[in-house]
């Protein structure tokens, strides 16, 4: 928490722009991470008004104050408890009638409030007037500020009234709903006995509580009963069953149709809609967008792009920043170990072969997050994301998931980190946990380079009939284990409806302001990643570096087959006999696979093959390596703009008879470098199960162990960060079983079949 003796919250719908009013009040001062106990994010900035230091705290976005889910329960315990000094509640100015009902519940807190009509802007050219001074007299004198955030409009007079309102400049009446006689005699009864508690009373209004109470709110009767208020809550039971003599419906209802009553009165008097029967842009746009059947195409069409603009134009921004951890940074790093005389020594190693390893699996995982979350964060601003979730409810909703969680399993194929980060687009703790149990079966890029050396080694021209086969597969174990999870462990859990606003579509913001969202949201990742990443790196080190007996080497000059590694993975590979990889190479090369799929091929270039090649003669010099990164950063920018260009014919080519040829601006070298480790695979394969054809299926098990097991460290980092261990470690286990069971089912059902 940032320290400051006033504190604002920034409350609101989801959807009408607080997140603009956030960073227009706080620019680069903000701090993200997620609400203690909480896998909700949680932002945090500081804002100065004339000599004064504010700290401002963006709450999450809800549609009430129920404390249904954790949200709802974060927004009101930080309001009530955390002494803000006024709360500025945000609403979209051209659906006030939606957005009043949540303003309504933060008035009847008793705390001092300010109103903020976001995108008037939009009102205004939908023919939508508001009388501020009426609006702000019928809810109890409640400033009310007109505001565009994305344009920093009204943020000045925003700043002052807070001032105002922390000086009591602005006196404001309790307002009371009026509830109806019987009710109203209900709610005075129980404010009677509410009173007579002081520790509540002190705490909470004594007429909120007793409309809590009457609503059967379930965090408050559960804070009761545990503070042992048995006799209120037995007096709010009785007057419960009352009520129910009298009512047809039940008294949540009743509540909310008062509140409703209220809202729509204030909006009869201060509105004036001068045009209700315009049809918006924003309508005429959702007859397409949002249609049964078009909006899905579009959907698949723009997820289609994320993913080619996350996975693919990123690509040469990761290939350069390993390139330059590779090259340059590990030539620095030997030479200055060497001026000080401590080359070809265990320290040397340490630092290359662990720590620099260690930074660039965090390093290159940036990239990729920083585009997707650019991706994300334009779809969001433009209004979009709402369609989205909106038009693949229908299709999630077979496997008791809702639309928002299509897009996540869409970026997985990309990578499962940034995947994991994008299940925050879903409000619902539980689907949102179970999406990111289902993340790892999507099959990343990294698993990719596997699976087309073990396609090229044994399959020959039907190499893309394994990959594509991967890829299947994968969705395929998604889709199973997300219906049976959903009736098992989430049987009792209904999917509910979604119940959502549809936001006018409008420009995303700022440039500036897109990419303090893109950024806040990647350093959260870098800081709660590396050290696992780091860590496990040196740990492989070290193992790789100590040999398992005394006779077989030494510290940092063993044999990888004679290390503390190499006996560990001689030690697992029996487990992995029944699926057909059950030597030492192939199960080290899977523990290696933990840290980076990518490492998987790495290990066995150097424990398959010999035979490395001849070291260089010379090594570059301190400006031939500064030449090379700036050349190629250069040549990077040039691919990054080819990738883009290529999205387009990609995209065509997809459509059957359609052939256009993709844009190369640069050579980029590719060439067949792994000519030598798949003839060392292929003998190594089937020399170990007897036959050419025993070989093939032993490939296929381990590509399908490769596909289904535990994605990398910088996954179960993400997993561990955003839904707490005890979940990650379920999904350890679960992948390592599960990936071991479908593989030992291929191998041992194809010889059954008679393919081996």
């Amino acid at each position: 928490m940032i320290r400051s003796s006033l504190t604002i919250a920034l409350a609101g719908n989801p959807n009408v722009g607080k997140s603009t009013i956030f960073n227009a009040l706080t620019g680069a001062q903000q701090h993200v991470g997620n609400w203690p106990g909480k896998t909700v994010e949680k932002r945090e900035g500081k804002t100065r008004i004339q000599d004064r230091e504010i700290a401002v705290v963006d709450l999450p976005g809800t549609y009430s104050l129920a404390a249904q889910s954790a949200e709802e329960i974060i927004t009101r315990d930080f309001i009530m408890h955390e002494a803000s000094s006024v709360v500025v509640v945000v609403v979209d100015a051209s659906n006030l009638e939606r957005n009043l009902y949540f303003v309504t519940q933060i008035l009847e807190l008793e705390v001092p409030a300010i109103l903020v009509l976001n995108m008037s802007d939009a009102a205004r050219s939908r023919g939508i007037q508001i009388d501020r001074q009426l609006l702000s007299q019928m809810l109890g004198g409640i400033p009310v500020i007109e505001t565009v955030g994305s344009r920093q409009t009204g943020i000045d007079q925003l700043k002052q009234t807070i001032l105002d309102v922390i000086d009591c400049s602005h006196p404001q009446q309790i307002i009371r709903v009026d509830y109806g006689e019987v009710l109203e005699n209900a709610i005075a009864a129980l404010q009677t006995a509410v009173s007579a508690e002081p520790a509540i009373g002190h705490t909470y209004p004594a007429r909120w509580v007793a409309i809590k109470l009457l609503e059967n709110d379930e965090d408050m009767c559960s804070k009761l009963e545990t503070a042992n208020y048995q006799s209120l809550l037995h007096a709010t039971q009785q007057t419960i069953e009352q009520l129910g003599a009298d009512f047809s419906d039940d008294i949540e209802t009743l509540i909310a149709d008062r509140r409703y009553r209220f809202v729509g009165r204030v909006v009869e008097q201060a509105v004036v809609r001068a045009n209700t029967g315009l049809e918006t842009r924003s309508d005429k746009l959702d007859r397409i967008v949002a249609h049964r059947v078009w909006g899905v195409l579009i959907f698949l069409l723009l997820m289609w792009l994320v993913f080619q603009f996350t996975a693919n134009v990123s690509a040469p921004f990761v290939d350069w920043i390993d390139g330059v951890l590779s090259g340059p940074i590990t030539h620095w790093t030997a030479a200055i170990v060497d001026a000080v005389g401590l080359e070809e020594t265990w320290v040397e190693a340490l630092l290359i072969d662990g720590v620099l390893a260690g930074v660039g699996g965090v390093l290159v995982f940036v990239p990729v997050l920083l585009f997707l979350f650019f991706t994300i964060a334009i779809l969001e601003d433009s209004g979009y994301m709402a369609r989205a979730a909106l038009v693949m409810d229908g299709v999630m909703h077979a496997i008791g998931l809702p639309g928002k969680s299509f897009l996540p399993m869409i970026v997985g194929f990309g990578c499962t980190v940034p995947a994991i980060y994008a299940t925050r687009t879903i409000e619902d703790e539980d689907d949102r946990r179970l999406t990111g149990f289902l993340l790892p079966f999507m099959s990343c890029g990294a698993r990719l380079p596997v699976y087309t050396v073990f396609a090229a080694a044994f399959f020959g021209a039907n190499a893309g009939n394994l990959i594509f086969g991967m890829y299947l597969l994968g969705i395929a174990v998604a889709l199973t284990t997300g219906f049976v999870l959903k009736h098992t462990v989430y049987r009792e859990k209904l999917t509910l409806p979604l119940v959502l606003e549809l936001p006018p579509y409008r420009v995303p913001t700022t440039l500036r302001n897109v990419w303090r969202q893109v950024w806040n949201r990647t350093q959260d990742f870098i800081h709660n990643a590396a050290t696992i990443i780091l860590m496990s790196s040196i740990v492989i080190w070290l193992l790789l570096a100590l040999p398992a007996r005394t006779n077989r080497g030494s510290f940092n000059a063993v044999q990888a087959g004679d290390s503390v590694f190499g006996s560990i993975s001689e030690t697992i590979a029996p487990a992995l006999a029944p699926a057909g990889f059950g030597s030492w190479k192939t199960a080290g090369s899977l523990l290696t696979g933990l840290i980076a799929k990518e490492a998987i091929i790495g290990t066995m270039n150097q424990i398959y093959v010999q035979d490395t090649g001849p070291a260089p003669e010379t090594e570059p010099s301190f400006r031939d390596d500064v030449v090379t990164i700036f050349e190629s950063l250069g040549e990077t920018g040039i691919l990054i703009v080819q990738e883009t260009v290529n999205i387009m014919p990609r995209t065509l080519n997809m459509l059957p008879g359609v052939s256009i040829a993709e844009a190369r601006f640069v050579d980029d070298g590719e060439a067949d470098n792994t000519t030598a480790l798949e003839q060392s695979l292929t003998s190594a394969f089937i020399q170990t199960a007897g036959s050419t054809a025993k070989g093939k299926l032993a490939a296929l098990a381990f590509n399908v162990f490769v596909l289904l097991y535990i994605p990398c460290m910088a996954s179960v980092a993400a997993m561990r960060h955003e839904f707490g261990t005890r979940w990650m470690l379920y999904q350890v286990v679960y992948t390592v079983f599960l990936a071991w069971l479908v593989s030992l089912f291929v191998y041992q059902g194809g010889l059954l079949l008679g393919l081996g």
